[in-house]
């Protein structure tokens, strides 16, 4: 009787011990051992993996469109905006190109400060320190920043010389003859090789532009001779920047590949210089007509928004480059080249567009494309 008790007993302590550890193994499982919640977490987690990849992409793709809006709006407002401002018919003087060059440079050492300042977590002290010892205390990789700075001066000018010249459809084409002198020079300074759909692009590119410069038949006998005259002017003008452009662009390319200072540091030191040399221009060639009428005559808000859009947009364009890709600067630069051709007939009314234009322009922006295209190599074909 006692033994069937006790071992009634110890049948109720086993019994308790397995309902205790059935409760345990729950508790276990609630709290994450396997078997339990964490599949469940793991799906949740891989859900919010893609949801994250999914937003990302998302705003990749937005901000490569943002990306080429800025970059149609900035290239096509500077062109345009500059032309007519330089043809506009008002009373008193007309600001001095010159000037011009010199205040946008000042504003882009400005913007470039402001920039910094940023970058050093809003910190005086840090951006006074970042100033001396990336500026001062390296005064020859300062003056290096000299020679691509004054072909840069010399280039802005001969943009307002191009633009007095020639129409901004006219310009727009002529002046993707950069791609051209960038490539030739790329090639002699950096070593870059093209591959063959890149110089099958700058012979189509040179035919283009020869396209777009063919005389037209449909002037007056009066004004046809003036207009050749400012038009070979204007294309002087333009083939010298396009080689300046080409020179200065693979230079800076160059400087910024052998040094670590930041693309905002090397901006102020180029802003420095052409400001220097831009007074020197001033003083040259424009001398008795500040000391006249004044640094600032002729100016007015177009005058203001055109050296603005000078000042920020290379600016602009080096902050959103990093998401534009080849295919996307093509897209750009065609769409600014038929805006251009559209605002110039219709608004500037200062162009009428012939069929050998249209063939020009058509071949110009098929070597843009051609230009960036980057063929990816065939797979090898797995055999079965």
């Amino acid at each position: 009787m006692g033994r069937s008790r006790l071992e009634a007993g110890r049948a109720v302590g086993a019994g308790g011990r397995a309902r205790q550890g059935s409760r345990a193994a729950r508790r276990a499982r609630q709290s994450g051992a396997p078997g339990g919640a964490e599949p469940r977490s793991a799906v949740r987690a891989a859900g919010r993996a893609a949801r994250e990849a999914n937003e990302d992409k998302t705003m990749s793709a937005n901000l490569k469109y943002l990306s080429l809006g800025i970059l149609v709006f900035q290239t096509t407002s500077l062109v345009l905006t500059m032309r007519y401002s330089r043809t506009l018919k008002e009373e008193g003087p007309r600001y001095l190109s010159s000037t011009a060059v010199v205040i946008a440079e000042l504003l882009k050492i400005m913007a470039c400060i402001l920039l910094v300042y940023k970058d050093s977590k809003c910190s005086l002290r840090a951006l006074n320190r970042i100033l001396h010892d990336e500026i001062l205390n390296k005064p020859m990789e300062t003056l290096k920043l000299a020679i691509p700075s004054g072909i840069y001066t010399l280039q802005n000018n001969l943009l307002y010389v191009a633009l007095s010249n020639l129409d901004a459809a006219t310009y727009q084409v002529t002046y993707q003859l950069k791609i051209l002198t960038t490539a030739l020079f790329s090639v002699s300074m950096l070593g870059k090789k093209l591959g063959v759909y890149q110089w099958l692009s700058l012979v189509i590119l040179m035919t283009g532009v020869a396209f777009v410069q063919w005389p037209s038949d449909t002037q007056e006998p009066d004004s046809k001779e003036l207009s050749a005259g400012s038009q070979f002017v204007g294309l002087m003008a333009v083939l010298t920047a396009c080689f300046s452009s080409g020179f200065a662009g693979v230079y800076f390319e160059k400087i910024l590949k052998e040094t670590k200072q930041s693309v905002w540091i090397r901006n102020i030191q180029l802003g420095f210089f052409g400001s220097i040399f831009g007074l020197m221009g001033v003083y040259i060639y424009d001398g008795e007509l500040v000391s006249k009428n004044g640094f600032f005559q002729g100016y007015n808000r177009l005058t203001w928004i055109v050296v603005v859009l000078q000042a920020l947009g290379g600016l602009v364009i080096a902050a959103v480059i990093k998401y534009a890709d080849n295919i996307l600067k093509g897209f750009a630069t065609s769409l600014s080249i038929i805006l251009s051709t559209l605002i110039s007939y219709f608004w500037l009314q200062d162009f009428v567009p012939t069929s050998v234009f249209f063939l020009g322009a058509i071949l110009v922006i098929a070597a843009t494309f051609l230009y960036g295209y980057d063929p990816k190599p065939a797979g090898n074909p797995t055999k079965a």
